[in-house]
């Protein structure tokens, strides 16, 4: 009988919300945990599939344009109760760029219509129009996780409501909005960001977050994380970085607006 622990990680939507790589998420917790003789299984959770917090430990969504979000916006809306009292118990969540944008109060698109989130994150998202600019290169943002690096690309301006903490604040980028400096949001263990890349392969403190906060949810108190030997990560990281501050020079010389 196999008693190592194990730690189940729902993916929402896979096959339609998975924009730029974000799988790589799912992907580099399974591999983290069973670098460390934690057992992970993936368990993709679709429409019309239930959200029931005792059968995942981890919830992932990732990114999708317009059309998938449209596609996902009422079966979501229907789990929205659900992951909401789940966050409220401390339930780790990551939530990237569309799927970041639904887990607020509201999506508003380029056309006006207004897609209805899910509230777990005060804060509303608006697109200024077709003919705006989108918010896409290198990004590099402070947080509580260390410095984290990833690759942006949205048309959507998040706001984020008084006294909502965001993930961080941007080094270099545009983050929520391309004005106030913040990016993405935090509300106990869930995290909602704009970061592509896929985030969790190159910045590994913030998945080790995610999995100690689901190993502690099932299983109470549990001792810091052991090391993993992270050398490729960090040389992965560090070139992310290296791309945002060459980008940045080279939007300054050029005269753009955001370094």
């Amino acid at each position: 009988m196999d008693e190592r622990p194990r730690l189940r990680i729902g993916f929402l939507y896979p096959d339609v919300m998975n924009l730029y790589g974000d799988r790589g998420n799912a992907i580099a917790l399974k591999r983290r945990c069973e670098a460390r003789g934690i057992a992970a299984d993936i368990v993709a959770i679709g429409i019309g599939d239930p959200f029931d917090r005792q059968a995942v430990d981890i919830l992932l969504i990732g990114g999708g344009q317009d059309r998938e979000q449209r596609r996902v916006a009422a079966d979501l809306q229907a789990k929205g109760p659900a992951i909401r009292a789940a966050v409220e118990d401390g339930f780790p969540v990551l939530a990237v760029c569309g799927g970041f944008q639904l887990f607020g109060h509201r999506y508003v698109d380029h056309t006006g219509e207004v897609l209805p989130g899910i509230g777990v994150f005060d804060m509303e998202t608006r697109h200024p129009g077709p003919r705006s600019e989108r918010c896409i290169g290198d990004i590099v943002v402070e947080s509580p996780f260390g410095q984290l690096a990833g690759f942006e690309n949205h048309g959507g301006r998040t706001y984020l409501a008084p006294g909502q903490e965001p993930l961080g604040r941007v080094v270099r980028g545009f983050g929520n909005n391309g004005e106030d400096g913040t990016e993405g949001a935090r509300r106990g263990n869930a995290i909602g960001t704009y970061l592509h890349g896929s985030v969790l392969p190159k910045n590994p403190a913030l998945a080790d977050a995610l999995i100690l906060a689901a190993l502690r949810r099932r299983y109470g108190q549990v001792p810091e994380l052991p090391p993993l030997d992270d050398r490729y990560e960090a040389l992965a990281h560090a070139a992310a970085v290296r791309t945002a501050e060459r980008r940045g020079r080279a939007q300054r010389g050029a005269g753009g607006r955001r370094s």
